[in-house]
């Protein structure tokens, strides 16, 4: 078995160019090496584990005590991206049943809180008063935080402003008020979360990533130029937008007031919301902006991790070891060959958790070759283990399929 030193791991990305795109990737980025982690290991989390660079907003709420867990800059102010689909949302069902819907309307809401569709969101938004929206929402759920977008930008939903502590509001008020066929429906709908969104992000991140199911999310993200997720139900990432850019407009370094504070519309932002556990017992909402120029990957790997560290009641983690990746366009594919078919593709330099690890089809990338197969139980499939950040040929302490 061939072993790779740490130092020609961290050059060889440099190395690989196009023959990357004969078999998994496509364009070879910097190595991002990254421990491996075992989450059965790790003792139980009792603080929020902020990564160097990110600033976070967290509340995570036991609806079984009726308390707190966890609760970090809980009033502070975030472009909310996606998570205000569920305001949307919410506001188009209330005083009416989902069985009222139109086919069409009933539609846009499914795609648009399954696969976070843009388009259903802002026809929704314009049809229903835009800002307006968000001000009844405010009024009918009591938030304290939440704030139309600015003046200068009325049609982009995405800058609506939304703190973790209004956003646990929003799930009390759908677990505890809402009317049942109306739970029941964007609840359903959120638990079909899919993982490539229709802007072709990955968007199984933080809650999705960390707990098993059960669990029912509404992620959001702005600021990014590729989410890495294709699969034949997925559309191509919108190129210049770097959010889902409907409600968001590309390229934008503007800090606009909203309420009493300043909503940064200029850091690359990054949110996981939902439910987590049997019953739905606890509500979770991370809200999270990374330095200027940070890869999808990184930011998804950096809010995997805080999500990962906190006291979540109810929650299963899964089995398995963490493991860093590098390159882009990594496949993970059915079966541990290449012939075989492909599941998705990787977000550049993530994280991804192994199950086990097996001989498949040997990989040759000159001057390194390789026949193991990471088994990625979150993907339901296999990666090589050449794009694995470990300087060894298969991973330590992972057992074999």
């Amino acid at each position: 078995m061939m072993t790779l030193s740490s130092t020609r791991i961290a050059v060889r990305a440099g190395a690989l160019t196009a023959a990357l795109a004969a078999f998994l990737c496509t364009t070879a980025t910097a190595v991002s090496v990254a421990s491996a982690e075992s989450p059965s290991a790790r003792p139980a989390a009792v603080q929020a584990d902020v990564p160097a660079g990110v600033t976070a907003g967290v509340a995570v709420f036991d609806r079984q005590t009726g308390t707190f867990t966890e609760q970090l800059n809980t009033a502070a102010q975030f472009r909310s991206a996606s998570v205000v689909k569920l305001l949307i949302a919410l506001d188009v069902l209330w005083n009416r049943s989902p069985d009222a819907l139109s086919a069409a309307d009933r539609g846009r809401i499914d795609t648009m809180l399954r696969g976070s569709d843009d388009t259903a969101a802002s026809t929704f938004w314009s049809n229903n008063g835009s800002g307006a929206i968000v001000d009844r929402m405010v009024t009918r759920l009591g938030l304290t935080d939440t704030v139309r977008p600015p003046s200068t930008h009325p049609g982009y939903w995405g800058y609506t402003a939304l703190s973790a502590r209004d956003t646990v509001k929003i799930y009390r008020h759908l677990l505890d008020s809402a009317p049942a066929a109306t739970r029941d429906y964007i609840l359903g709908d959120l638990r079909q979360s899919t993982r490539c969104a229709t802007d072709g992000y990955d968007q199984h991140f933080g809650i999705a990533g960390s707990f098993n199911r059960p669990w029912a999310v509404k992620q959001g993200w702005s600021g990014f130029s590729s989410g890495g997720c294709t699969a034949p139900t997925a559309t191509t990432a919108k190129a210049a937008g770097a959010a889902e850019s409907a409600g968001e407009p590309a390229g934008t370094d503007a800090r606009t007031p909203a309420g009493a504070d300043a909503v940064d519309l200029s850091r690359p932002a990054l949110h996981t919301t939902g439910v987590v556990g049997a019953g739905d017992r606890s509500i979770v909402a991370v809200f999270t902006l990374h330095p200027g120029g940070t890869p999808y990957g990184k930011a998804y790997t950096d809010i995997g991790r805080l999500t990962r560290s906190l006291d979540v009641p109810g929650a299963s983690r899964p089995a398995g070891t963490w493991v860093g990746t590098w390159g882009s366009g990594v496949r993970v594919r059915t079966q541990a060959t290449t012939a075989s078919g492909a599941i998705t593709t990787l977000p550049a330099g993530v994280e991804v958790l192994v199950g086990c690890q097996k001989r498949g089809q040997q990989v040759s990338q000159p001057p390194y070759v390789n026949d193991w197969w990471a088994q990625l139980p979150q993907y339901g499939g296999y990666m090589t283990n050449i794009y694995l950040s470990v300087p060894e040929n298969q991973v330590p302490g992972v057992p074999v399929c």
